[in-house]
């Protein structure tokens, strides 16, 4: 029949699988989305199954919108009419509010998103008398999401600790609050249901025989609770339908379990396992290095990934001096690939595994004044830490910034109420002065005319704020922009604050390290010259809709296609990432995590490595991804590797470029033994800011320091080995 005549045998042998349990592992590109919609259609058109008698469930309503409109085009408008498909959580949503008689809950019950779910956290440990700066609302709300996850209750939430008691008061409490509002958090959704389906077996009857077919897509992210649902779904008729690929699973963070593949075919042993193997995006070559890698997990079923849309080009490995030459050689690729009419700029992606790694490739086509689009993440400069930590900066700055000060007045809390600020704001008003200047006057305590004006604990909080920003200000002038940057994080015990220990947390920690290392390329200019080029830089509109290359982490990049990519920051330590360094299963999800950013590409695939990251000339010297050590030499272009040795990290392959047609050589590093290469009055190029002038020259510690003054950016002091400096 027409539906099937598209099909390749391993897709169409899927689609016409027979009733019962069917495992679809779908290789990257290997056409999965077509796979289930043609599978509903047949059910629907060739045997004969009602639309409302299917139940199709997806991770994104982006993912139920497409399947839902293709159906249509092969089958008509009315085919999907009564049909239940969509996400999880929307299908639990829709099934609760009809069963809501058996719940606690009114079927006009409310979702919680994740602000409400944790501004209920932060109220209820406030009313508890707790500690908000040790007992953190978002991690309090991560432990009690685990635990949901993990079908524990309340009554049941283990304690092996004090700040587990604390959890179990909190999550008491919190759920107690959750029903008295008449509301559910997304973890609630699911965990009703799977009781709703267990404690009364009428209600599990009655919907297994309604949805007679069941399909799931992105099998390998479901978690235990959503395995379970899917099993009591099927209870009656066994006819599952999971299409997924293990190799894909990389939200292990989120709760995803990969091993629910391997429940299925233990709990549904007669099942048929097909393999979608032929690949329709990339060329061999891409398929070829992909399954280097990800051959090397455990525990999982082989695919052979082939194509017919040939070999291609070999990948490029370029290993760049520090983050600032990978960022520059990264816009110089795609701006020479553009121009040379060889790719469309949307058709690029530069993908990373930290959303902190982005700030180098924004400044990169920023100077290079190139569009670019950033998804999955705000832009650097756009981050709320980053804005609060530069916010402190300028106040030290200018104390009359009103603006930075109403932002950072109560970071991290302080306790320092709407009322309070507003009375700042009105006697500063009244008195001809910034709020800022009239906080520094209440530093003086009961001294100051001010003092009476405000309560007594209201007084106390602002002079201590005033106090702390008084001593920033007058250390200020004998530090570095380095030193007062580090103070200011001492003073505010910042990361405690930013990292709670969610992956939220970490990254937000790590935006704030990254806007440190830019603060180490000031240590000898000053803070006003920092907060100038911060400006220029932030105040750049960048999100635009044109055509432009896509920023993006590996893990936003999931479900994704681009004809060209780049993978940066290859460095052991980065991807994979070093909090995964003790924990197997994690560094099998960072090595999936590889697999998955090569999979995304169509033609060509740059893999790009810094051997310093920190700045220009400053930093620490981190060793290749171990990744790089799977890919075969005949598969690469643009590297050489010598020394090949197994062992301890510190032992990896060093790796060194060359010169090939696809990719220039980073600047000489060995250390500088004898007289300087560079002399006053020289003319040299950098690969990010052009040309410039050599002011002096000097060796130290076996390397040479150049001072330059450059056209677009002024004077720079930079380290030879790693700056990539050439002659004019």
């Amino acid at each position: 029949m027409d539906l099937l005549d598209a099909l390749n045998p391993q897709q169409r042998q899927a689609v016409t699988a027979g009733p019962g349990p069917v495992l679809v592992l779908a290789g990257p590109g290997s056409g999965k989305t077509r796979v289930l919609t043609q599978r509903i259609a047949w059910l629907i058109a060739a045997q004969g199954v009602r639309p409302y008698q299917i139940l199709a469930v997806t991770f994104t309503n982006k993912a139920a919108r497409e399947m839902e409109t293709r159906v249509q085009q092969a089958l008509g408008q009315e085919a999907t009419r009564g049909m239940a498909l969509g996400t999880f959580h929307a299908i639990c949503a829709r099934i609760l509010r009809c069963e809501a008689e058996l719940l606690p809950l009114e079927s006009n019950f409310v979702i919680f998103d994740a602000d409400d779910q944790e501004r209920l956290v932060k109220s209820v440990i406030r009313d508890l008398n707790l500690d908000e700066k040790r007992y953190r609302p978002a991690s309090i709300h991560a432990s009690i999401s685990k635990a949901k996850n993990e079908r524990i209750g309340p009554d049941d939430y283990p304690v092996a600790n004090y700040r587990d008691e604390v959890v179990k008061r909190v999550y008491t409490a919190y759920q107690q609050r959750l029903v008295a509002s008449n509301a559910v958090d997304f973890d609630d959704l699911l965990l009703y249901m799977a009781h709703l389906l267990e404690d009364h077996p009428t209600v599990r009857e009655k919907y297994a025989r309604r949805f007679l077919h069941v399909l799931v897509d992105e099998f390998q992210d479901t978690n235990l609770v959503q395995y379970l649902l899917i099993k009591h779904f099927v209870s009656i008729h066994r006819n599952l339908f999971c299409v997924g690929d293990p190799d894909q699973s990389i939200y292990r963070w989120r709760g995803a379990d990969w091993r629910n593949v391997q429940r299925f075919e233990q709990d549904f042993p007669d099942a048929q396992v097909i393999l979608l193997e032929q690949n329709y995006r990339s060329k061999q070559t891409i398929l070829d290095a992909a399954m280097a890698v990800i051959d090397r997990t455990s525990q999982r079923r082989r695919k052979r990934l082939f194509t017919d849309r040939g070999p291609g080009e070999k990948i490029v490995f370029y290993e760049a001096a520090d983050e600032y030459a990978e960022a520059s050689f990264v816009v110089d690729t795609i701006a020479q690939l553009v121009a040379s009419g060889q790719v469309e700029p949307r058709e690029c992606a530069v993908m990373y595994r930290t959303n902190a790694q982005s700030r180098p490739l924004e400044e990169a086509f920023l100077a290079a004044r190139l569009p670019y689009r950033l998804v999955g993440a705000q832009r650097f400069y756009s981050r709320r830490e980053v804005k609060d930590m530069i916010a402190f900066l300028r106040l030290v700055h200018n104390p009359a910034d009103e603006a930075s000060l109403d932002r950072v007045i109560n970071v991290p809390p302080r306790g320092i109420g709407e009322k309070t600020l507003a009375t700042l704001h009105r006697l500063a008003r009244q008195n001809h002065l910034s709020p800022g200047h009239l906080l520094l006057d209440l530093a003086h305590g009961s001294e100051s005319p001010f003092w009476s004006q405000f309560s007594g604990r209201a007084a106390i909080l602002l002079a201590d704020f005033g106090a702390t920003l008084a001593n920033w200000r007058a250390i200020a002038p004998a530090l570095t922009v380095p030193e007062l940057f580090d103070q200011i994080l001492r003073d505010l015990n910042y990361r405690d604050y930013l990292d709670d220990a969610t992956e939220e947390g970490r990254e937000r920690w790590e935006n704030v390290q990254e806007l440190r290392r830019l603060a180490l390329e000031y240590s000898t200019r000053s803070l006003d010259e920092f907060l100038e080029d911060i400006a220029l830089i932030s105040d750049q509109d960048t999100l635009s809709d044109a055509n432009a290359p896509t920023l993006l982490t590996l893990h936003a990049a999931k479900g994704l296609e681009f004809d060209v990519v780049f993978i940066i920051g290859l460095d052991d330590g980065i991807l994979p990432h070093n909090r995964s360094f003790d924990d197997p299963e994690a560094m099998e999800e960072e090595r999936r995590l590889f697999y998955v950013g090569i999979t995304r590409t169509r033609d060509r695939l740059y893999l790009v490595r810094a051997i310093y990251r920190g700045g220009y000339g400053y930093g620490e010297e981190l060793p290749p991804s171990p990744y790089l050590d799977d890919l075969p030499l005949h598969l690469l272009q643009g590297i050489s590797r010598s020394g090949r040795r197994s062992g301890s990290r510190s032992d990896r392959t060093t790796w060194s470029a060359f010169d090939s047609a696809a990719s220039s050589p980073p600047a000489d590093r060995r250390p500088v033994a004898g007289a300087p290469r560079f002399a006053a009055g020289m003319r040299v190029r950098h690969p990010l800011w052009g040309e410039g002038l050599v002011v002096d020259s000097k060796v130290q510690d076996e390397d040479e320091l150049v001072d330059v003054f450059f056209d677009s950016v002024g004077f720079k002091r930079l380290a030879a080995s790693l700056a990539n400096l050439r002659p004019v």
